[in-house]
């Protein structure tokens, strides 16, 4: 029987031929790198799931992002309904985002900006649909 122990991984250099029966170490086998349009769409949807209503005419959370080594920097682009708690939905949207970006993509999350884009007022949407008051 031939026998099937792993052998211990040695010190390898460029050029070495590749031993298929050798594990190779975490640090040894590269990183994988997550395009930044990929963490942006990460936190549009991370957006998008903190907030419970949108509009009905309303586009759909907007993220851009600048990425450093393990690191990334969000601003979140979004239109809210008026009136309503404009400060506690920012502040959810701002964990939801950091707190996704960081289970899917691994990365940390000091900085999220939420940026308003524009407010919908449920009385202007009652005056476009023929109400009168």
């Amino acid at each position: 029987m031939p026998d099937e122990r792993v052998r211990a991984a040695a010190p390898t250099r460029p050029g070495d031929p590749v031993d298929p029966g050798r594990r190779v170490a975490a640090a040894e086998r590269g990183a994988t790198r997550i395009a930044d349009r990929v963490v942006a769409k990460i936190a549009s949807r991370a957006a998008r799931e903190a907030l419970v209503v949108l509009p009905p005419d309303a586009g759909p959370p907007h993220a851009t992002v600048v990425v450093r080594h393990d690191t990334a920097r969000v601003r979140v682009s979004l239109e809210l309904d008026y009136p309503s708690d404009i400060g506690g939905q920012c502040a959810a949207v701002r964990r939801q985002v950091a707190r996704r970006v960081k289970m899917l993509a691994g990365m940390d999350v000091p900085e999220v900006t939420v940026q308003v884009e524009r407010l919908h007022s449920m009385q202007s949407r009652g005056a476009a649909q023929g109400r009168t008051q």
